[in-house]
């Protein structure tokens, strides 16, 4: 399988495909905040088909991992601000594990591309959705960063997601892609330019359809909703060892809004949402912590949902909770509603199979001795109403997670928060997630808003498109009015359902090339045995 230079009639030599993969991985990272240029995302596939087509499964692997270690080592490397590069680069090398298997993949479906042409870009496509499906859900429920939907913020292709959430985004973006390799084999191979330039205009076409396709706008009353982004006094991941000073920045923050409110420079909010860790220190056990939140209810005359960290239930357990504070709560009480954080974080929550890889994380960073609790996770859609609205509550990397969202929204969610802390990580982790709320909010209809400690905070209509959003690492306070949704888009309707059957018929391709290419050895077997004999 070595040697030959031709795109379409063999694999190209090593170092130009190495070269090509490694572009590839540039691509798919330029594609996403802070840098944005979504239209290179399906060249970073293309340039990844056409680096492994026609090689042997070694080398798909090998040219794919490479892709991914370009891709995910920037794109991650937030996650090294505080915990030493080990952690990141073990978490890039396991991301970009899956690009070598998808490398692999493309590899051995390469060969029934001779005869079926449209194979290729539908192969292609297919095979990158199933990817995202198996790294978006093992090991430990997964790790969706990086996915091709969420680089197409800016992009038409976002008004998909309405239609098949997240995973027919990264289909139409990966059939793009897949297009474009095509129209590389043609012009190389067979200098056909014609059959070239019309896989080019179908990629165009693919990534340009989401402008003739309607959106859905919610119909219900509206809504002022204010978001206090109270600030840290540093950041980092001793945040929690500055836990009373972040709750006083919050209230204080809610007070000020109260106190313009009165003077008629501020709408009047219906309800208020302070971010993920707001308060970390609990405030259903400590009275002075629920004083100071009750003072700022009673303040601003709207409930709060409050991000806190709560202790328990059982020893060496915590739990990340979003809490509706009242503006009437009676002394000696509680509030009544809570939503627990469905999916905490698997070693920055808490420690998977603790007896076997807390030694071995201790190791790894000295960071590791901070995660002494494991947080247990909620098992109920976050939908809590406060004052008019029923709010759909997701905690920080929640909205990566395509299932906990949507169930949220079929809960009866009308508009959907994302409470974040991003005060250990910076801007691009951040504008990253951003990406995802306004993925999210074409995807089930829905007003939505991000609500984060240092930034960026903002509110995201319906359509995708961002409103008042802050700066990093700032006190802020905004208000917004948005518009209540109660009906379902048929990405709700759907769940999962694209996925899963996009990702069958990946199965069904890799099935299908097994079978071609034992076909093919069949008959140079048998005429080995008679020549022997």
């Amino acid at each position: 399988m070595a040697g030959g230079a031709a795109v379409g009639r063999g694999p190209l030599r090593l170092p130009v495909a190495l070269v090509l993969a490694v572009l590839a991985g540039v691509a798919l990272l330029v594609a996403f905040p802070l840098y944005g240029l979504w239209w290179t995302a399906p060249v970073g596939v293309a340039l990844l088909a056409v680096a492994v087509r026609g090689r042997r499964l070694r080398a798909g692997f090998g040219l794919g991992l490479v892709a991914g270690a370009v891709f995910f080592g920037p794109l991650l490397a937030w996650t090294n601000m505080h915990v030493g590069y080990t952690p990141w680069i073990l978490l890039t090398l396991f991301q970009a594990t899956y690009l070598g298997l998808l490398g692999m993949a493309l590899a051995w479906i390469s060969g029934l591309a001779g005869k079926r042409p449209w194979v290729w870009p539908v192969g292609i496509a297919l095979l990158w959705v199933a990817q995202e499906a198996l790294r978006d859900r093992a090991p430990f429920g997964g790790f969706p960063w990086g996915r091709l939907a969420f680089s197409q913020a800016d992009a038409p292709t976002l008004a998909l997601a309405g239609y098949g959430g997240a995973p027919l985004v990264t289909f139409a973006v990966a059939a793009a892609g897949g297009l474009l390799a095509y129209a590389v084999g043609e012009l190389v191979a067979a200098r056909a330019w014609t059959r070239a330039a019309a896989a080019t205009g179908g990629a165009l076409a693919v990534m340009l359809v989401g402008l003739v396709l309607p959106g859905t706008t919610p119909a219900g009353p509206v809504v002022s909703v204010a978001v206090v982004q109270g600030n840290v006094p540093r950041l980092g991941l001793d945040f929690n060892a500055q836990r009373q000073a972040v709750l006083n920045n919050h209230v204080a923050a809610t007070v000020a809004l109260a106190e313009r409110v009165r003077a008629g420079q501020a709408k009047q909010p219906d309800l208020v949402v302070w971010p993920e860790n707001a308060s970390d220190i609990d405030p259903l056990r400590n009275p002075s912590a629920a004083g100071a939140i009750n003072t700022a209810a009673q303040a601003i005359g709207a409930p709060i949902l409050v991000g806190a960290v709560l202790s328990g239930p059982g020893e060496g357990e915590s739990r990340n909770a979003g809490i509706v504070w009242p503006t009437d709560l009676a002394p000696g009480t509680q509030p009544q509603q809570m939503y627990l954080k469905q999916h905490p974080v698997p070693f920055a929550e808490y420690l998977p199979l603790r007896p076997i890889v807390e030694p071995i994380a201790q190791a790894i960073t000295n960071q590791a001795k901070l995660l002494r609790t494991d947080f247990v996770a909620g098992t109920a859609p976050g939908v809590l109403t406060l004052g008019p609205a029923k709010v759909g509550d997701v905690i920080c990397f929640e909205v990566a997670y395509d299932d906990v969202v949507r169930d949220t929204v079929l809960a009866g969610a009308q508009l959907l928060a994302v409470q974040t802390n991003n005060a250990t990580f910076d801007e691009s982790e951040a504008m990253q997630q951003m990406a995802m709320v306004r993925l999210r909010a074409v995807e089930h209809g829905r007003d939505s808003l991000m609500a984060s400690t240092v930034g960026v905070s903002g509110f995201v209509t319906a359509d995708g498109n961002v409103h008042d959003a802050t700066g990093f690492n700032t006190e802020a306070v905004i208000v917004r009015d948005l518009r209540l949704g109660s009906g379902t888009t048929p990405a709700t309707r759907l769940g999962a359902w694209p996925e899963y059957l996009l990702t069958a018929a990946a199965l069904a391709l890799l099935v299908a090339a097994g079978v071609a290419r034992r076909r093919r050895t069949a008959p140079v077997e048998e005429t080995g045995q008679t020549a022997a004999a």
